[in-house]
């Protein structure tokens, strides 16, 4: 298990749709527990392959409140089989796109069609943070964003946030003077 990179915008593999998983191996559950370990080490609530650079439908999720156990989730091949047509607009970020939110409005609630690890089939119902979450990572793995479903004015002001935090994060990281000073 370790933690790996998280891909940030403006990366062009976050826009790339994944393929199917068709192998259930040792090795996609090592990914899922790299996935955990990474989405955990953020700290997030929810991480698709995608954000890792990797093109498999595969993400994790665990939106357990603190006072909670943990509940982790893997989901490989998720779709969505049934959405409410209830709407709850909430704050989004995204490990992506580090320090961005913005409200976006999703389906109160979903059943999925997904996965496990060992390639069994499940259906289940999501509602609140656990249905807006999955959601969120099912849109990463069809190459979209949080950013994509809000106004492009606000999309706009977002992408210009975050190259920059990119831009800046790339200068102090090259530079270890800059990075010294910064101490």
């Amino acid at each position: 298990m370790s933690v790996r990179e998280i891909l940030l915008f403006p990366d062009r593999r976050l826009r790339m749709k994944a393929r199917e998983v068709s192998e259930y191996s040792s090795q996609l559950a090592e990914l899922a527990e790299d996935l955990l370990e990474t989405m955990y080490a953020a700290p997030g609530i929810g991480l698709a392959a995608t954000q890792l650079g990797i093109m498999k439908r595969i993400f994790v999720m665990d939106c357990s409140s603190e006072e909670e156990a943990g509940d982790p989730r893997v989901l490989v091949n998720p779709r969505i089989v049934w959405a409410s047509e209830d709407k709850e607009k909430r704050d989004e970020g995204c490990l992506s796109l580090p320090g961005q939110f913005a409200e976006v409005t999703r389906p109160a609630s979903v059943v999925m069609a997904y996965r496990d690890l060992q390639g069994e089939s499940f259906e289940e119902r999501l509602e609140g943070l656990w249905a807006r979450c999955a959601q969120h990572e099912l849109d990463h793995l069809d190459g979209k964003l949080f950013i994509h479903r809000i106004s492009s004015v606000k999309r706009q002001i977002i992408s210009r946030k975050a190259k920059k935090a990119v831009r800046e994060a790339s200068l102090n990281n090259s530079n270890p003077q800059k990075k010294k000073d910064g101490e």
